[in-house]
């Protein structure tokens, strides 16, 4: 091969490789799945390639006889896309086979990246509000509570959608706390509502607690650097939030308001309908195809029905162990029989068992002066998260996956 083909041919596959992490890690895959596809892909293309993954940047290093080359791109990521993950991974399939060549593989890469998104947006937005009103029914809302906390939920996917270009980077947070607070407040006024429930259902999308779990995931398996990162990124969106939330009950308090009557919630049988309705917001919420859903569906609710009464028996510790073990187990089973990524039930399924709540009770706690029962959530935050990181890695040991992804 002349030196010029040479050249041309390393130029194509470390493009390839380039633009294949920066789509990965676009649409939301965490650092120890993003390095470990990849540098099974470089090996496939006969590149000796390291991949050094952060929430917003990249750092890959590949070698082989012309030398050895280093590239550094930053690079946000997006909120989860089953979607395009899935099609991602089907395009690197093929070219690992053999199916396509590399060519082929990069421009599916570059139609993946261009493709509409699954849902528009007034769907996700009726996710949004599906998902919030089946929180607060978990919670043990009144059926006003469910309604207004979905409409609230919807609302602010809406404003996430439309506002989010427009709006300064870490002043969301904020501002949707502090507008949700006091319009929960407000509202409790004129219907009998629990504005404490309603700020905390419709805020449950934001509140970063799948972000914490899939960190605490990273530093357990030795990726440091991306979960020191992420979860340093996580608290402080949390802590951002939050203080929205603070600041409109401390002017609330300023200006003499008390809590309102509220009223009756639903009967008991309501959760295992919400728990029902759940998995379908959420299978939205990530972009999964509806031929997705009802394994999305059943590992969700085998995981929360299990989380439950165990914890109802052993503590919420073991709950979210064991919820978190049969979301790994599920997922992984599913992924080695369909040979699909594990991601498509388990990001899912693990967002009705995070600990994104108990983090805001914790600190919504502090705001109120109550500082024992504050730090006793906080722990309880921390303990939750690591039972959840134990139960995945104890379910890869158990079924490992078929696949990276």
């Amino acid at each position: 091969m002349s030196e010029l083909n040479q050249d041309k041919s390393w130029a194509e596959g470390d493009a390839f490789l380039l633009r294949s992490a920066e789509l990965l890690h676009r649409y939301g895959t965490p650092s120890f799945r993003l390095e470990g596809v990849m540098e099974k892909v470089s090996d496939s293309l006969g590149l000796a390639g390291v991949f050094l993954y952060t929430p917003t940047a990249l750092v890959i290093g590949i070698r082989d006889s012309s030398g050895e080359r280093t590239y550094v791109r930053r690079v946000d990521s997006e909120d989860v896309d089953i979607s395009k993950i899935l099609q991602l991974d089907g395009a690197l399939e093929e070219l690992e086979d053999g199916a396509i060549d590399i060519g082929q593989a990069a421009e599916r890469l570059e139609a993946i990246a261009d493709s509409p998104p699954t849902y528009s947006n007034a769907v996700s937005a009726m996710a949004a509000f599906l998902a919030c009103a089946s929180v607060a029914a978990i919670f043990g809302g009144s059926l006003l509570e469910l309604a207004v906390a979905g409409v609230f939920g919807c609302v602010i996917a809406l404003f996430s959608m439309y506002a989010a270009r427009f709006a300064q980077r870490g002043l969301m947070e904020p501002l949707l706390g502090f507008s949700v607070a006091a319009a929960a407040m407000g509202l409790s006024y004129l219907i009998p509502v629990n504005d404490r429930l309603v700020t905390l259902a419709a805020l449950i999308l934001p509140i970063p607690g799948l972000a914490l779990t899939v960190a605490l995931t990273e530093l357990a398996v030795g990726h440091l650097s991306s979960g020191s990162a992420r979860l340093a990124g996580a608290i402080i969106r949390l802590f951002t939030l939050v203080v929205g939330v603070g600041i409109a009950w401390r002017l609330a308090v300023a200006v003499g308001y008390v809590g309102m009557p509220v009223a009756e919630p639903l009967p008991s049988w309501s959760l295992w309908l919400a728990v029902c309705l759940a998995p379908i917001a959420f299978a939205i919420i990530f972009k999964a195809p509806l031929s997705q859903w009802p394994a999305i569906i059943l590992v969700v609710v085998l995981a929360f029905t299990t989380s439950y009464f165990v914890g109802s028996w052993a503590g919420i510790e073991m709950g979210a162990f064991t919820g978190a073990l049969v979301v790994g187990c599920g997922s992984n089973a599913y992924a080695r029989i369909r040979n699909r990524p594990a991601m498509i039930t388990q990001t899912p399924g693990l967002l009705i068992l995070v600990p994104g709540s108990v983090g805001y009770s914790s600190l919504t706690a502090l705001i109120e002066d109550d500082t024992i029962r504050g730090i006793d959530l906080a722990f309880s935050m921390l303990m939750l998260g690591v039972s959840l990181v134990g139960g995945l890695l104890l379910a890869n040991q158990l079924i490992s996956p078929k696949r990276i992804l």
